[in-house]
């Protein structure tokens, strides 16, 4: 007779000292954590384990970028790849709601984020390992938002010459280019801004948003920021943000006005952002889209931007998405 399996004990990790224990299972972003331990970005209360005698089965970890906050993600969802499905489910489903619980209190839950190979779908492991992942979550209450595609840009690329279309000045101030963010949430293809509009909130009040929430955090200087308007009369056509998060140097935001849509002004835009970042001389550029933004995904593709991931969010509470 084959004896129980270990009793499953969930729990959070004690200490940094426990690390080599959450890192028994594996994802592409274990080689950030002591770090971001150091940092304050994560907290051992935040990474939790299922274990099964010295056995780790599961593990989930949150994240944030500003230490001393709330958790801003769940970022890490990993399981035993040796569990049947059946058991895998359970697991998942228990160690979730239970690390849950204990870190956020019955807060909202955060947006989970995972990153993904790009042929996931085509590698029958892999898309079973996932979709097992993602079954986990909507059991839990979670349905997906969006996938994206992860982007790169490469040192050695070429970078196109400025085209003459458009003429760039930095980013005066948050009022400066506020202006031009809110008439580009109008009819914006952006999953996150779509939901960020369904729940209410005017086009004014998702661009600050978004604003306050991300582009203001960056450290990196603000006269890498550019608005692009037409030589000779000024008028803006768009803006784009380089800088640098936590980790990689990025296309943090970029968008081109309703009223000059169509004549391929993104490219040029696109490419001056590419150019303010390839100046500092830097190792990679990042960046990512929608899948469904096929015009941006387009533009990145003829800039030499490469898809070396996707990426998949879901949500708890996504305002004025199917099943509120």
């Amino acid at each position: 007779m084959t004896p129980d399996p270990a009793p499953l004990v969930v729990r959070p990790l004690t200490g940094p000292q426990e690390l080599d224990l959450f890192n028994r299972l594996t994802y592409v972003l274990d080689h950030e954590l002591a770090d971001d331990l150091a940092t304050g970005r994560r907290v051992p209360e935040w990474l939790w384990v299922a274990l099964r005698g010295d056995r780790v089965v599961g593990r989930v970890g949150w994240w944030t970028g500003r230490p001393g906050a709330e958790p801003q993600a769940l970022d890490f969802f990993d399981l035993d790849p040796e569990l049947p499905a059946e058991d895998a489910a359970e697991v998942g489903l228990r160690l979730l709601q239970t690390a849950a619980a204990a870190v956020l209190k019955g807060g909202v839950w955060p947006e989970f984020g995972r990153f993904m190979p790009a042929d996931w779908r085509e590698v029958p492991e892999t898309r079973a390992r996932l979709e097992t992942l993602f079954g986990i979550l909507e059991a839990s209450g979670a349905r997906p938002l969006v996938e994206r595609l992860r982007l790169e840009w490469r040192p050695g690329t070429p970078v196109p010459e400025p085209s003459g279309r458009l003429v760039f000045r930095p980013v005066k101030d948050r009022e400066d280019l506020l202006a031009l963010m809110t008439p580009v949430m109008e009819g914006t293809l952006d999953a996150h801004g779509q939901a960020d509009l369904k729940s209410g909130l005017s086009p004014r009040e998702a661009a600050e948003l978004h604003y306050d929430e991300e582009l203001a955090h960056y450290g990196t200087p603000r006269d890498w920021w550019r608005i692009a308007e037409l030589p000779g009369s000024g008028e803006p056509v768009g803006f784009v943000v380089p800088a640098r998060n936590n980790y990689h140097p990025i296309i943090a935001y970029i968008g081109v006005l309703p009223a000059h849509r169509g004549h391929g002004y993104i490219d040029d835009i696109l490419a001056e952002g590419t150019r303010v970042l390839a100046a500092q001389d830097v190792p990679r550029i990042r960046a990512a889209t929608d899948v469904g933004n096929v015009p941006m995904a387009r533009s990145f593709a003829r800039a030499g931007y490469v898809t070396f991931e996707r990426a998949i969010n879901f949500v708890w509470d996504a305002p004025g998405m199917s099943g509120d």
